[in-house]
């Protein structure tokens, strides 16, 4: 770049849409050092601390999203998009930005919105396969659509669509490099030993995290040993029923990340956009089970989407209690299918997303 630009990332809510906004942001300094960033975000959400750890800025405004499961708490909610407009306003002021870059959450809407009518280049990243309500009504006026996969001609113009995938945090494209059995020891697990890996999101699964429980004895008693990440809910009881099991680690969250994907042998997962991007780097043979409340029940799209390539394995949330634990046995077992499940999640691998990304917004605001 000739001078430094200004840019917004929008959004944020969950660690599946503020990872990979930090992971561009980190790439579009790559790539122009002079580049100022500036974040926006909903107040009380976590990228208001994840954000300024990783080093940027971020300004947060009074914004919530559509509450489903009470439409009374719902009655406040143009009142606050109407004061998150003046806010939007009141950044753009001061900022004077380039480019805005959307990544989902209810913050990227009025932030998106204004760029649009004020004609600045607006870009967005969608990373599921099934697109949100605002990103399909915001794709309309934004210069370039970044989406995770082929197949989302359903949802934005085609001339708009760049296929670049989500991006994975470096620690977990590394993993490869992480020698399994000093993995294995971080957990205080045994080498030689087939492992579980499960996850269900930071509050936990309740369908995985019960159908676990029911079937311990099962899976220790047909040779697998555990990672399981619990989530918040109910973490302690799930601790006491595995306290006298040496073969099986517990906690409510992994810090390492990396670690967990480097000591396992299978997952059981949730079907975020993000979990997914990460086991198809890690190449592991993973059984998903979608939540179905998410929106437009988008993350049984996302599974669906590996599945049908024989990519993976899935389960239904509602049938999870009885079938989640039988499954992962007979996969145990069937080493033939580990490998076919492994070499072709490993077909849809992308690594470098966010340089994509980065580079794609920066041809574009220069041109």
């Amino acid at each position: 770049m000739a001078r430094g630009k200004n840019i917004i990332i929008a959004g944020g809510g969950t660690g599946g849409h503020i990872f990979p906004a930090i992971a561009i942001a980190n790439a579009m300094k790559k790539l122009a050092p002079a580049t100022e960033i500036l974040f926006v975000g909903a107040k009380g959400k976590m990228e208001m601390e994840k954000v300024p750890q990783a080093g940027y800025k971020i300004e947060g405004l009074d914004i919530a999203g559509f509450n489903r499961s009470s439409l009374i708490k719902n009655i406040g909610l143009p009142f606050k998009l109407v004061r998150s407009f003046f806010q939007v306003r009141k950044i753009f002021k001061g900022f004077r930005p380039d480019a805005v870059v959307g990544v989902g959450g209810y913050s990227s809407f009025p932030v998106l919105r204004l760029a649009q009518a004020r004609d600045i280049p607006s870009f967005i990243h969608e990373s599921n396969s099934f697109a949100g309500k605002s990103n399909i009504l915001l794709g309309k006026k934004a210069k370039k659509v970044f989406v995770a996969t082929d197949g989302m001609q359903k949802f934005f113009l085609a001339e708009k669509i760049v296929v670049t995938g989500n991006p994975v945090r470096p620690a977990i494209v590394n993993v490869s490099s992480i020698d399994k059995n000093e993995a294995l020891q971080f957990f205080g697990l045994q080498p030689g030993k087939k492992t579980l890996l499960i996850v269900g999101g930071s509050l936990g699964a309740k369908s995985i995290n019960t159908a676990i429980s029911k079937g311990l004895e099962n899976l220790i008693n047909a040779g697998l040993q555990l990672i399981w990440q619990t989530g918040k809910t109910n973490a302690a009881k799930w601790k006491e029923q595995t306290a006298d099991h040496p073969t099986v680690w517990v906690n409510d969250f992994i810090t390492q990340m990396e670690m967990a994907y480097a000591a396992a042998d299978m997952v059981i997962s949730r079907a975020g956009a993000m979990a997914i991007a990460e086991l198809c780097v890690v190449k592991k043979p993973v059984l998903f089970v979608p939540y179905p409340f998410a929106a437009e029940d988008h993350q049984t799209v996302n599974a669906m989407n590996l599945v049908e390539k024989q990519a993976a394995l899935m389960v239904k949330d509602n049938e999870a209690i009885d079938k989640v634990v039988p499954a992962i046995i007979e996969l145990a077992l069937d080493e033939n299918k580990q490998s076919e499940l492994k070499n072709n999640i490993s077909k849809y691998a992308i690594v470098d997303a966010d340089e994509r990304i980065a580079r794609e917004i920066i041809r574009s605001i220069e041109g």
